[in-house]
């Protein structure tokens, strides 16, 4: 049965209200649950605990390094200095976790909205492009949350400019840099897809991303350097290395140009 306007109209709206009602819920549980999380999750890469000090000790030790930043007990002590930091904090963080935490059920609800106007081969690369899309963002969220951070945050935190300097970390700054370079590791994980994407479009192919390799990887550092909250080169290289391994993933992903015949 063919619907009006007004049918989809309301399908939408309904959508809408399911979206809203499921993100409330996640996020008032996140909120409940944030004075756990932060300790256990979100202030993990402070302790020396963290799996992944654990594996640069197991590296030291594989490799026979003796250099401090590997193998030197790490634990990092925030301070605040703002009054109503903590509370601020406490809602944003809530609010970004069941954002991203409910992304898979808004994408689901979309997808029921538009598949029944989409046609059979349509309905196979929509599914693909979204689980790809989805897989991507979450496996970069992964690898900023137990690699890229955890680095960056052992290195700037054990920089010292001068020995009379004590590094004294607030709570805001690490929680800032804490969510961008994460969200932005899922963000930027998501260049394969998008490459795929204008490959089915006839936009680029394999051929010319190969031919432009070196213009991107100029493209690469400038992105890196834009996304990453500090400026120091040693969490830019952290940043592009794995966006130039994407960029190759790219390359493989897309399809060759057409021949073109006489």
């Amino acid at each position: 049965m063919e619907q009006t306007f007004w049918d989809h109209l309301d399908v939408l709206r309904w959508a809408i209200c399911r979206i809203l009602v499921v993100w409330l819920v996640v996020a008032i549980g996140y909120f409940v649950a944030m004075p756990w999380l932060f300790d256990r999750v979100i202030l993990a890469p402070c302790h020396d605990s963290f799996p992944f000090y654990g594996l640069l000790r197991y590296i030291a030790t594989w490799l026979e390094l003796d250099a401090s930043f590997f193998t030197e007990a790490f634990e990092v002590k925030l301070v605040n200095i703002n009054l109503a930091a903590p509370f601020f904090i406490h809602l944003s963080t809530a609010f970004a976790l069941s954002v991203v935490t409910t992304m898979p059920y808004f994408i689901w609800e979309v997808w029921r909205f538009v598949a029944p106007a989409l046609y059979p081969h349509e309905l196979r690369g929509v599914r693909k492009a979204l689980l790809l899309g989805g897989v991507m963002f979450y496996l970069g969220v992964l690898v900023g949350y137990y690699m890229v951070y955890p680095l960056t945050l052992r290195f700037l935190a054990t920089y010292q400019l001068s020995s009379s300097i004590e590094n004294v970390i607030s709570l805001n700054s690490y929680i800032d840099n804490f969510m961008t370079l994460i969200l932005c590791m899922g963000i930027c994980f998501e260049l394969p897809l998008v490459t795929w994407l204008l490959s089915l479009l006839g936009l680029v192919h394999r051929r010319l991303l190969r031919r432009y390799r070196r213009h991107a990887i100029v493209a690469i550092v400038v992105v890196a350097a834009v996304i990453t909250p500090t400026s120091d080169p040693f969490t830019l290289t952290l940043v592009a290395i794995p966006l130039y391994l994407l960029y190759e993933l790219s390359i493989w992903m897309v399809k060759e140009r057409p021949a073109v015949a006489d």
